[in-house]
């Protein structure tokens, strides 16, 4: 599935840029959101307690990581092994009542990353390039908070999770890979901490992103990037 962009309520698209040979994707001005310019939500997404500097422009400091990823000892806590690879084909966060199906994303010709559309914004998607759930390495799911289709999309709540909660991936191999959540933040679309979502770990990790922020009716834009930093639960 291509998609040319998010459509509606959105600034700049995501992009994708070269690090170290591999993807890193920025997503700086992306929103995820689809409902017509101008129009404010009736209801504002819940928001994390914990919001990231502003004013961070040459990326995330190492206090940004959630604890255990900025735990250089880590001789004492063992992490538990990868799996095989495996699409991921549903994700489930019971703290907001998220059952939903994840489809495969990937990038446009532009470099942008490829978002569900926008008629099936209950649909979560996976950044194929990326680990899958239960490999080594970061995985990534993306999905909309709200859409003009449906009202509130698939991760509209996801600023209400917290340390603790537990997210359920469901795998193509009939596997099921539960992560615990370690952070919840929000950032600045202009200091979207691309190394910590998308960058290379040694541990088993989710990143699940959505748009956040008080909607701007000027710029018809979400002006944050919310993103849960999970691990795999022991």
């Amino acid at each position: 599935m291509t998609t040319t962009g998010a459509g509606g309520r959105h600034g700049k698209p995501w992009r994708a840029a070269g690090a170290a040979g591999v993807v890193m994707l920025a997503m700086a001005g992306s929103c995820l959101v689809g409902a017509s310019l101008k129009t404010v939500p009736a209801v504002q997404p819940p928001q994390p307690l914990a919001q990231a500097a502003p004013d961070v422009t040459t990326g995330p400091a190492e206090a940004d990581l959630p604890a255990a990823e900025s735990d250089r000892d880590m001789t004492d806590r063992p992490t538990p092994a990868g799996l095989s690879r495996s699409a991921p084909t549903r994700i489930v966060i019971p703290r907001i009542d998220v059952d939903a199906s994840i489809m495969e994303l990937g990038t446009n010709p532009d470099g942008t990353v490829e978002v569900p559309p926008l008629d099936e914004a209950q649909l979560a998607g996976w950044y194929e390039p990326g680990a899958s759930p239960g490999e080594v390495g970061n995985s990534v799911v993306i999905g909309h908070v709200d859409s003009a289709a449906i009202g509130p999309a698939v991760f509209f709540s996801l600023g209400a999770l917290q340390p603790g909660d537990t997210v359920s991936v469901t795998r193509a191999d009939g596997l099921q890979v539960d992560f615990t959540v370690e952070t919840v933040k929000s950032y600045p679309k202009t200091a979207f901490p691309t190394e910590l979502v998308y960058g290379p770990t040694d541990r088993v990790g989710l990143r699940v992103v959505t748009c956040g922020g008080i909607f701007d009716r000027v710029t018809g834009d979400y002006p944050d990037n919310i993103i849960v930093f999970a691990t795999r639960a022991r």
